[in-house]
């Protein structure tokens, strides 16, 4: 064995024997960032909406509120399975921090008329009287 190092021939001293974890904090950190940026875009396919489509809406719409109908006609209010009354407690509270609250309704395209009219007659009965109807823009062909 004339080629080997003389340090590396039953030298236990020369072992390393603590962990670099760079590499590990770096992959988790370049994981963090891709589920922070593809965290908001999933939301909506979780609760199965389907948005109706708009060729004009300006998208400026400070949030406060997200409240959103889905196909079945339940309530969900910021991704929770709500009621009517937890819906006009949720908006008498927002409105008695900030006097400028809003909020914005999703609604299925597959979910009758009715319901949102209910919804939005809900928050307007607790005070809320600013509020936008979500929608995605058609693609223009």
């Amino acid at each position: 064995m004339a080629g080997l190092d003389q340090s590396s021939q039953g030298d236990d001293s020369s072992l390393m024997s603590s962990i670099n974890i760079t590499p590990f904090v770096d992959v988790v950190l370049v994981l963090l960032v891709i589920f922070m940026v593809t965290a908001p875009m999933l939301v909506k396919d979780i609760l199965e909406i389907k948005l109706p489509k708009t060729a004009s809406g300006d998208g400026q719409v400070v949030q406060t509120l997200g409240i959103a109908v889905n196909r079945d006609g339940n309530i969900l209010l910021n991704g929770v399975l709500a009621d009517d009354e937890t819906l006009k407690s949720a908006a008498a509270q927002a409105l008695a921090k900030n006097s400028e609250s809003q909020a914005i309704v999703s609604a299925d395209v597959e979910v009758a008329y009715g319901k949102v009219v209910h919804v939005i007659d809900l928050l307007k009965s607790s005070g809320l009287n600013r509020f936008a109807v979500q929608i995605e823009h058609e693609s223009k062909k």
